[in-house]
C-alpha cells in the first residue's frame, strides 16, 4: 500500500531514544546517528520541526508518583526537553545542518522563545527547527506539545520515531500474536486505548486532520524509508467518509 507524501513534517522523538545502549542520559553517538537521520529527510528535500521529550533525563508524571509536586515536576520535565533539544541542535549543527531551537519557556541565554511566525521564516530558509518545553505548562506531555506544534506549523503529518515498527492491537514485546495495523483511525486509537499518544494529543491530530505516522527510529535510515514510503509503519488517519 503506498502512502501519502508528506512535505513539512513534524518528528516526535521519546527522550529514552537518545539514550542508546544505556539506560540513562545522552548518548553522544545514538544523538549523531539520530542527527544524520534528520538531515538525510531534509536533503531529500523535506521540512522538518523536531520535538524532543525529556524521559531520558526526568520524567515528570514518575517524579509526581514518588511524592513530587506535579506542577513542579512537569516544570523540570520541561527543562530536561531543552537539554535534549541543544544535544540534537549540536549533533546537527556539526554535519552542517542550521537550526533553531525554540523554547515554550523563555530562556534566552540558551535559545528562542517560540514564536510561530519566526519559526516560520526559519523553514522557509531551509532551517531544522526544534521545539523544546513541551506547552510551557504543567500537566501536559510533550507529546500534546508535539500535536500542537504539528498543528501551528501546518504540518502534512507528525511522524512519532518510537522502539516499534507501529501500532498494534496489544504489546508487541508481551503478546507474540499482536496483529500490526497498517492504517488505524484516531477514533480505534482512542476507544481501543492503543497507547499511540495521549488521548489529548491524539484528539487534537484528529481534529486538526494531521496523520500520525508511527515508525522505528532505532532502525537505522527507516526515518528516509518510510518517508519514501518503503518503510514499516502505521498511519493514523481520519476515517475516510
Amino acid at each position: 500500500m503506498s502512502r501519502p507524501r508528506f512535505n513539512r513534517i513534524l518528528l516526535k522523538l521519546s527522550g529514552e531514544v537518545l539514550m542508546g545502549p544505556g539506560q540513562f542520559g545522552i548518548d553522544p553517538a545514538t544523538v549523531a546517528r539520530v542527527a544524520g537521520e534528520i538531515a538525510a529527510a531534509k536533503e531529500a528535500g523535506h521540512e522538518l520541526c523536531v520535538v524532543v521529550g525529556g524521559g531520558n533525563i526526568f520524567r515528570g508524571l514518575a517524579a509526581a508518583a514518588k511524592g513530587f509536586e506535579r506542577a513542579t515536576a512537569d516544570y523540570m520535565g520541561m527543562l530536561a526537553t531543552v537539554m535534549n533539544a541543544l544535544a540534537v541542535q549540536n549533533a546537527l549543527e556539526q554535519i552542517g545542518v542550521d537550526t533553531r531551537v525554540q523554547s515554550a519557556i523563555p530562556m534566552a541565554s540558551v535559545c528562542e522563545p517560540f514564536i510561530r511566525r519566526r519559526a516560520e521564516r526559519h523553514l522557509e530558509k531551509g532551517r531544522v527547527v526544534i521545539f523544546a518545553a513541551g506547552v510551557g505548562s504543567p500537566f501536559f506531555t510533550t507529546d500534546s506539545g508535539a500535536a500542537l506544534r504539528a498543528a501551528e506549523m501546518n504540518c502534512d503529518a507528525l511522524f512519532k520515531g518510537t522502539s516499534v515498527d507501529g501500532v498494534y492491537d496489544a504489546d508487541p514485546k508481551k503478546v507474540p500474536t499482536a496483529k500490526r495495523y497498517e492504517t488505524v483511525s484516531f477514533n480505534r486509537v482512542l476507544s481501543d486505548n492503543l497507547k499511540v499518544m495521549d488521548a489529548s494529543a491524539v484528539a487534537l491530530c484528529r481534529d486538526n486532520d494531521i496523520p500520525i505516522v508511527v515508525f522505528n527510529i532505532r532502525d537505522e535510515g527507516n526515518l528516509a524509508r518510510v518517508l519514501r514510503g518503503d518503510g514499516t509503519a502505521t498511519i493514523v488517519q481520519n476515517e475516510e467518509n
